[in-house]
């Protein structure tokens, strides 16, 4: 990866009040600069799912950030200059998803490029699941059904795996394709984990869950380890929310969501800034 630019992979998480993924979101917008900095959401690998939008502005409204979103499903309804929105901002974020699906529509449209311009720009690109594998050389994604190997975009070395312990058959398929040289050395990442890379190299991995870990994958002789990096722990900058209220609050945020949506429908096309 040429340049200095910065990317943060974080294994699973979403914008929702649990204190991990606040902890998370609230390392996103300190890296992009805090209060004021402009940060844009590419849904793609989700086909521009209306919850994880709606959550997503919200929790960046809350910390003071100005959230963008550009949806490459509805550019016929609002079209919008995409090189030039995207390098004005300080943060992009790329949801989780398809990861095939997702570097399929970003080639068709060119971002694949324009991704690395940014990039060398200094604008901080992170994503979670689809869009924290999308970065490396390949990823294990599930798009398929099955997990299986993808070519990433390459602008980190080597390979990831996300849900890394949530999901042991995606696991295994990563241990053993490590093994065999179908994919190179890698991370795996566990949910509510993140790791920041500046140019090629890893300078920090972080969990904001008890528990939780970020694994350094390699091979030798045909037979693949894992080993726990260290990590630095989180802590939100918020009091936490119970799971039983947090499903509640979420399904609340949903619902509202749909309404929009189906209200914007009858109202005629609707753009997201």
């Amino acid at each position: 990866m040429s340049g200095a630019g910065r990317i943060l992979a974080c294994g699973g998480h979403d914008f929702d009040r649990r204190s991990g993924n606040e902890a998370i979101t609230d390392l996103l917008v300190e890296l992009a600069g805090g209060s004021g900095s402009r940060i844009c959401l590419l849904p793609t690998a989700s086909g521009d799912a209306e919850d994880q939008i709606t959550r997503f502005r919200r929790a960046v409204s809350e910390r003071g950030a100005e959230p963008h979103v550009i949806s490459l499903f509805r550019l016929g309804e609002k079209p919008v200059e995409l090189r030039e929105e995207l390098l004005r901002k300080h943060a992009i974020f790329v949801g989780g998803g398809s990861m095939v699906n997702l570097l399929a529509i970003w080639r068709a449209h060119g971002l694949d490029a324009l991704m690395r311009e940014c990039l060398d720009s200094g604008v901080l690109m992170a994503g979670q699941s689809a869009g924290a594998m999308c970065w490396f050389e390949q990823g294990i994604t599930s798009s398929s059904g099955a997990p299986t190997a993808a070519e990433g975009l390459g602008f980190l070395p080597g390979s990831a795996c996300v849900h890394y312990r949530l999901q042991p058959a995606r696991r295994r398929t990563y241990m053993r394709a490590v093994a065999e040289g179908l994919v190179d050395s890698g991370i795996g990442f566990e949910d509510q984990t993140a790791a920041l890379f500046e140019g090629d190299t890893l300078v920090e991995a972080m969990t904001a869950r008890e528990g939780a870990r970020v694994w350094r994958v390699s091979a030798e002789n045909g037979v693949a380890s894992e080993e726990p990096l260290t990590c630095r722990a989180l802590r939100a900058t918020r009091p936490a929310i119970d799971e039983a209220r947090a499903e509640i609050i979420e399904l609340r945020q949903t619902l509202a969501a749909r309404a929009a949506a189906r209200r914007g429908r009858r109202g005629g096309p609707r753009g997201l800034d």
